[in-house]
């Protein structure tokens, strides 16, 4: 009997493996489809902004109304998985994504604005989504680690923007990069079909759409101390993030004197290094379960980068500019699976969806708002090196904020 308990153990086991490993690459990959989506706009900015009527830095504004809908998506995403699924709501807004990029190929400038909407709706609940889905199939020790592999998707959606939609601009115009995204979207839709049954085996459809007030997760996220940080720091953080993906190429070609292939590439190599960054930076929180320290690290390498990529020039070497992309990329791309790791642990695993679409909904006003406002900075002064400076001295407070209060909170489950 003893034999027979411990190979169902080890059965038990390696099916929760199994399911781990299923769960992460589910997630991850839409993830990064979804990035890819939400970056593809940018990417082709340059292209685009002459017959659109726009100028190049007004992009600042697509990706604030696109975070405008990420804000909302992600509120109440939290809400809507235990009812609808993770997979499944993640399908519907993978479904939202491509249609936005179909209305932007349209070309017409009030479809443009409404596509940038619908691209932050679809792209807001996945992140939710993936954290129900994460927090009840990892083990507790591997939390930061299998919750930065999955925000790789992130940077995978910039390097995989910045290695694609520049190619198929040339190729196929802008209207053609962006419906290539969208078919992609839509391929991801079936792929994901196949893990959905499981995956989605928790859900509830007699769950309500909405516990007491929309705006819960955020009351409930704000009025704890330990998240509350982690949210408010956040913003910054996510402002930095997206200066990057949303402003690099057009810095890059604008002022710099790269062609849009070449900034492309340093766009990609910026998210390739995220992506290594996130994956060390979660091993190394679950290695010295120090994750407000790492946090409070990264954001002094933040103010560095920042400042390094406002004091670039023509005059700079490639891999200069190269070097200054990466750092900016492996730091100010590199923080979110340990941030959202830690959110997830502070929570109960019942409580890790809305915890998440809480803080994001505070992560996403940065992402809205940055964008906007400095893109608007640059269009006032004629450059973008402004903006840069002005994101790494923000960076230095919340550094300060996260070192000082380094020891971390216990879990409360």
């Amino acid at each position: 009997m003893k034999d027979a308990d411990q190979v169902q153990a080890r059965s038990r086991s390696a099916q929760g493996s199994g399911t781990t490993v299923m769960a992460l690459a589910t997630t991850t990959w839409i993830q990064a489809v979804v990035s890819w989506a939400m970056l593809t706009v940018p990417v082709f900015a340059p292209s685009a902004a002459a017959e659109l009527g726009l100028s190049a830095s007004q992009v600042g504004y697509f990706a604030g109304i696109a975070y405008i809908g990420a804000m909302t998506g992600a509120l109440l995403g939290g809400g809507l998985v235990p009812r609808y699924g993770a997979i499944t709501l993640s399908q519907i807004g993978m479904l939202v994504c491509a249609l936005a990029l179909a209305l932007a190929a349209s070309g017409w400038l009030a479809l443009f604005a409404l596509a940038g909407l619908l691209l932050g709706l679809g792209y807001g609940p996945t992140t939710p989504a993936s954290s129900h889905v994460l927090s009840r199939h990892t083990p507790p020790r591997l939390m930061s680690l299998v919750f930065s592999i999955k925000q790789t998707g992130v940077p995978l959606g910039g390097a995989l923007a910045g290695a694609t939609v520049p190619p198929l601009t040339v190729a196929f115009g802008w209207r053609g990069a962006a419906l290539g995204v969208a078919l992609a979207c839509l391929l991801t839709i079936a792929l994901a079909h196949l893990t959905r049954r499981r995956l989605d085996a928790d859900r509830n459809p007699d769950e309500p759409l909405l516990r007491g007030s929309p705006l819960a997760p955020v009351r409930f996220v704000l009025g704890r101390a330990d998240l509350r940080v982690l949210a408010l720091t956040s913003v910054v953080f996510a402002a930095m993030q997206q200066s990057l993906g949303v402003f690099l190429v057009v810095y890059l070609t604008g002022e710099i004197g790269l062609g849009l292939v070449t900034a492309g590439l340093v766009l990609s190599i910026s998210q390739g290094a995220g992506m290594a960054g996130r994956i060390f930076w979660g091993w190394l929180a679950d290695r010295l379960r120090l994750s407000r320290p790492i946090l409070g690290g990264l954001a002094l390498g933040m103010a560095v980068a920042s400042g390094g990529m406002a004091l670039c020039s023509a005059e700079w070497p490639l891999a200069a500019i190269i070097l200054v992309a990466a750092l900016y990329g492996v730091t100010a791309v590199g923080w979110n699976g340990v941030l959202l790791a830690e959110v997830a642990r502070l929570a109960t695993p019942a409580e890790a969806s809305r915890a998440t679409g809480g803080t994001l909904f505070v992560t996403f006003f940065g992402v809205a708002v940055g964008p906007a406002l400095f893109g608007e900075i640059a269009r006032q002064t004629g450059s973008f090196a402004l903006m840069f400076l002005i994101l790494a001295v923000l960076a230095v407070p919340c550094a300060a904020t996260l070192l000082w209060n380094r020891r971390d909170a216990a879990p409360v489950h």
